[in-house]
């Protein structure tokens, strides 16, 4: 059986995701201003910062769901400033929003299923849902014919990311994936993301506000007022960083 979660290829200088001199407007309002970001593949890199900074609007622009109005972003050198976000998906960009966007009405089964959409024509021929989604989540086997609209934030939170590698993703970026839940649940998620990058090479950016979380990525973005103005590796993450950026 394939595996939903496919070993990315071993290139630790290369670069996943590259973001360049970035700049959205809302109307005439200047959100994000000349970001320059990177991922390197197989890393994790966390980007930080107090509440309407900008972080969300960068990863809806990567994901095409918003478009720059200058600026550059690449996936493993190519360019995808211009494709759609249903493109960006099948080019290997897993997303998991703010939120989770759970359907209710689904069952967790079902709502695993929807993220064989992300897979390129041709490789959805599989229904199963791969063994090693349930070694991250375990408790997700045990519910796969309960609703999603039933599940508890912290098991919502990790059925989003489930459905978001059951399209063998290259890239996974994640928006907040600890907030509103209860701490042991934050742990085992962050358990589950570290284990990803390690096990499988996929590269991992996400937006988090949980200082333990943060210490779990291997470089750091901070940004404010819509640029990044600090960044460097988490190894180095200082107490006033720590201090101006996250909201602990």
């Amino acid at each position: 059986m394939t595996s939903a979660i496919a070993p990315q290829p071993n290139t630790p200088t290369a670069l996943m995701l590259q973001v360049s001199n970035l700049n959205v407007y809302y109307g005439e309002s200047h959100i994000l201003r000349d970001v320059d970001l990177s991922v390197p593949a197989g890393q994790m890199v966390c980007l930080i910062g107090r509440n309407g900074v900008g972080k969300t609007t960068l990863l809806k622009t990567i994901m095409g769901l918003i478009k720059p109005r200058t600026g550059t972003i690449s996936l493993t050198g190519e360019p995808i400033t211009d494709k759609s976000p249903d493109r960006r998906a099948k080019m290997g960009i897993g997303y998991v929003p703010q939120g989770r966007e759970i359907i209710p009405r689904l069952t967790v089964k079902e709502n695993l299923l929807l993220g064989l959409e992300a897979l390129p024509t041709g490789r959805k021929m599989n229904q199963e849902i791969p063994e090693e989604i349930f070694d991250l989540f375990p408790v997700l086997k045990t519910m796969l014919s309960r609703m999603g609209g039933d599940l508890s934030g912290g098991q919502q939170q990790q059925l989003a990311i489930a459905r978001a590698l059951m399209g063998q993703p290259r890239l996974l970026v994640l928006d907040e994936p600890t907030e509103g839940i209860q701490p042991s649940i934050i742990l085992e998620i962050e358990a589950a993301v570290r284990r990803i990058v390690q096990s499988t090479g996929i590269s991992v950016l996400l937006v988090e506000q949980h200082l333990h979380f943060v210490r779990q990525a291997d470089r750091y973005y901070a940004m404010q007022k819509g640029g990044i103005v600090a960044s460097g590796s988490t190894s180095e993450l200082s107490q006033d960083v720590i201090q101006r950026f996250l909201a602990v």
